[in-house]
């Protein structure tokens, strides 16, 4: 199921709608989103990891992004640019197992995937890091601002 508008969508997406694309398995998917979770917000509190899954998953249901996790997650491969500076910076994408961040990233993300996840960005598709330009050119509608990013929608 794919939504025209990049708006809140709680409590209307099965979550296999997020699993869909090709041969990864749902735990793939669940390593792809703790994964991104964990390099893009290891060091939020667990509102603001939480936030970071909420973009995954609002771009798996809009129209312009593909319809799934990993494929979410890796758009734009492995060379710059991509959407997540992470999977094409050239270094390893290997979390540090039992880190406090990684165990998180995994029970988040698995939280994510096993319930109807509640969006707190209002349905952001886009976050930057506080004190960084906006790396986009086109313009963008603030949402919130949550820890140390901010999220557009």
């Amino acid at each position: 199921m794919k939504l025209s508008s990049p708006f809140v969508f709680i409590g209307v997406v099965v979550i296999g709608t997020f699993l869909s694309a090709g041969d990864a398995t749902a735990a793939d998917h669940e390593r792809c989103l703790a994964t991104a979770l964990y390099w893009e917000a290891k060091t939020e509190e667990d509102k603001g990891m939480t936030a970071v899954a909420s973009v995954i998953v609002n771009r798996v249901g809009h129209d312009e992004f593909p319809d799934s996790i990993c494929a979410v997650v890796k758009q734009g491969g492995e060379e710059p640019p991509c959407q997540f500076s992470f999977w094409c910076d050239g270094k390893s994408d290997a979390p540090e197992i039992g880190s406090d961040g990684w165990e998180r990233a995994k029970e988040i993300a698995g939280d994510t995937l096993q319930k109807i996840p509640l969006d707190v960005t209002k349905g952001a598709l886009f976050f930057h890091a506080e004190g960084l330009e906006t790396p986009w050119i086109l313009q963008r509608e603030k949402t919130v601002e949550i820890g140390g990013h901010i999220f557009y929608r």
